[in-house]
């Protein structure tokens, strides 16, 4: 039944890129496809009204189900004890069917709730963090209990800093955005390990800046970076202090430089699936393998942008 299934949805199917459980305002998760506004499932607690419409054995497991007329689709019923179970045994449903050609993935803003540990689950987290923020301790537990870190958005501007243990979670996200006073708390410009980082900063010396590219190109940090961008809200970057500080190389003025955008790793706008691209005749090179970067400074912004590709094939691509 499921392959045929799959034969007669082919198209439809290769438009299906994630699973997503979505509990950022509940506190059990919907089920939805991608960015798509609808759900396929609802997860609740047993009410003592319930009104159980029919039951299915899900990966070895009888859940009952209801409908919603909220959410327009099937919701599946647990006692508390049951959460994780419930979950896991439609998660695996998931993976029979779909296997490894989607990713899946759990969205939330509430760390007080606890997430699965399913199977090729990764988590997205978007978090405000206010200056006199009092729970510091769960905080920490919260991020040193998550399974993989797919994504992390999160306004940070508390006094205190997360454990170092919590902080080196954050590090390893694929994909982070994050808006802070400085970039010393939490210092993700020196530590980050993922693949793009969108940064927004109050303040932030020059000199951060200066030794973040020249760390990426001694090949001390950075490996996995793709895409990176520093936006500073109190003060511009001096271009011309900086490109000579970082030792960048120039493409002449009279020729178009190739433009870098690269997939987004977590597309939270279905309608923005890329980076912003960058143009920039300025760029710089790795000592250990020649990996070219495009640098670019307009105003108060930092893009950088890594390419797959040495010096010599990245000028051949110059207009």
């Amino acid at each position: 039944m499921k392959n045929l299934i799959k034969s007669y949805q082919v198209t439809r199917f290769k438009h299906i890129t994630s699973i997503v459980y979505d509990s950022y305002t509940i506190d059990h998760p919907l089920v939805h496809i991608g960015c798509r506004p609808f759900s396929i499932l609802k997860f609740s607690e047993y009410e003592e009204t319930a009104n159980v419409k029919f039951q299915l054995n899900i990966s070895g497991k009888m859940i009952d189900f209801q409908s919603s007329d909220e959410y327009y689709c099937p919701v599946a019923l647990f006692h508390p004890h049951e959460r994780e179970s419930v979950i896991e045994s439609i998660h695996n449903y998931f993976l029979d069917f779909f296997e490894t050609s989607v990713e899946y993935h759990w969205i939330t803003n509430n760390y007080k709730i606890s997430i699965p540990r399913l199977k090729n689950l990764a988590v997205c987290i978007h978090m405000f963090i206010p200056r006199r923020f009092e729970d510091m301790k769960n905080l920490d537990n919260f991020f040193s209990s998550c399974p993989v870190l797919k994504s992390i958005d999160i306004d940070f501007y508390a006094d205190e800093s997360l454990s170092p243990e919590s902080e080196s979670r954050l590090y390893q996200a694929e994909s982070i955005r994050t808006t802070q006073f400085d970039q010393k708390t939490p210092a993700v410009l020196r530590n980050f390990q993922g693949r793009q980082a969108f940064l927004m900063y109050f303040a932030c010396d020059v000199s951060d800046l200066i030794e973040f590219v020249n760390r990426w190109k001694s090949g001390e940090a950075f490996r996995k970076l793709e895409y990176l961008t520093i936006l500073i809200y109190r003060e511009g970057i001096p271009r011309d202090e900086t490109l000579n500080s970082i030792g960048a190389r120039h493409i002449d003025a009279t020729r178009k430089p190739p433009t870098h955008t690269v997939r987004k790793s977590y597309i939270d706008n279905p309608f923005k699936p890329m980076t912003d691209p960058i143009m920039s005749h300025s760029y710089v090179v790795r000592d250990s393998d020649n990996r070219v970067a495009s640098v670019l400074i307009e105003g108060n912004t930092l893009s950088f942008g890594v390419w797959d590709k040495t010096e010599e094939e990245f000028l051949r691509m110059v207009d």
